[in-house]
């Protein structure tokens, strides 16, 4: 009988994720039954989707958001019970959701893989009761992370980080910049205000008058803010030159980048760009932040290198004054510059021994091959 395993993704990069993994194991393993929560890559891989993410990308502690989501867990683990049955149930990130939904899919009797686990090294370091309790296997993304599962005495192996094969070469600058009327003669700042529509809102005006003083302060630059896939057309305008769904290319062909705090930094590293981070939020959120907090860095550069080789600018140091001057120290000194992209090296060296998707898809199968 064939085996059948069901994915559970809450958001665009988990579902870009899980379509690699899917794609990789029907090479070793055709005949699989997969099916899931997710969206079109997934569905381009085959996979049979249970429910998309058009509810469950809904954020804030609202009612009606509590509501949905606790439905829809509800009904997922209703169907997995007494429909479908699967052999393995493979979470993939979106901790919150996936966390809770592990404690219902456990006392079915499941077996329960998580693959890019919510990152508990980080904050919330009390959420390692709950996986280890209900997650058969932890599948990590970083090197230090399975050290962090390891002493917790979980099961987790480390499998490399899923963007190191995603990421598409970038080699014809030229052609992106006669596409999009720049001017090779001038040095090219990229600023990413984010994915998601509450990082638009805290940090987009900073970002903008950030700008404005740079192009004040130079002639020789010119500056273009990245619009993200996952966002609307319409999430924001600004007077600049705007490019969306070329994320990949303006990380990297830009001299410099501006960058909203997240796994862009990582993708910015990939293709060894001097970069700076910044990141504002609610006030409240920070102040817990700081409470559940086990760590004090925020840039993954600098976090898997554990060095200081990215300037970080959080909260109240996220103002346009710090972050435009930092922006003209890295253009204006080469040795900052360098040093930054030897941060970059160092942080694809600790990530890329490893083709992520291809790993976890023989873990699922030498599980599966179990019973």
């Amino acid at each position: 009988m064939a085996k059948k395993i069901f994915i559970i993704t809450g958001e665009y990069s988990g579902d870009i994720h899980a379509s690699g993994v899917v794609r990789e194991l029907k090479k070793i393993y055709p005949d699989v039954i997969i099916e899931g929560v997710g969206e079109s890559s997934l569905e381009k891989e085959g996979v049979k989707l249970f429910l998309n993410h058009e509810k469950m990308g809904e954020v804030g502690l609202t009612l009606k958001n509590i509501i949905n989501h606790f439905s829809m867990g509800l009904n997922i683990v209703n169907y997995l019970k007494n429909v479908f049955k699967p052999d393995l149930v493979l979470l993939v990130d979106y901790g919150a959701f996936n966390l809770q939904i592990s404690k219902a899919l456990k006392k079915e009797g499941f077996k329960i893989f998580y693959f890019i686990p919510p990152q508990i090294w980080a904050s919330r370091k009390y959420r390692i009761k709950t996986i280890k309790k209900n997650v058969d296997k932890v599948l990590t993304i970083f090197p230090f992370e399975k050290e962090f599962y390891d002493k917790e005495g979980v099961n987790s192996e480390f499998v490399g980080h899923p963007i190191v094969s995603e990421l598409p070469v970038c080699d014809n600058r030229e052609l992106f910049f006669k596409k999009h009327n720049l001017d090779l003669n001038k040095k090219l700042i990229s600023i990413f205000p984010g994915s998601r529509i509450f990082e638009i809102k805290f940090m987009l005006k900073i970002f903008v008058e950030a700008a404005k003083i740079i192009e004040k302060a130079r002639n020789d630059v010119q500056i273009v803010f990245s619009h993200a896939k996952s966002l609307k057309d319409d999430a924001f305008s600004v007077d600049y030159k705007t490019i969306k769904n070329e994320n990949h290319e303006l990380l990297a062909y830009s001299d410099m980048l501006i960058l909203t705090s997240g796994t862009v930094a990582l993708e910015a590293a990939m293709y060894e760009k001097p970069m700076l981070i910044a990141y504002r939020g609610p006030l409240l959120f920070y102040i817990i932040y700081l409470i559940v907090r086990n760590i004090k860095k925020a840039c993954l550069v600098n976090i898997i290198t554990k060095s200081d080789y990215v300037d970080e600018f959080l909260m109240f140091d996220a103002n346009s004054k710090n972050i435009a001057n930092c922006a003209m120290e890295i253009l204006n000194n080469p040795s900052k510059q360098k040093h930054i992209i030897e941060g970059c090296k160092k942080t694809k060296e600790l990530l890329t021994s490893r083709h992520c998707v291809e790993v976890v898809a023989n873990i699922i199968k030498n599980e599966l091959n179990k019973g």
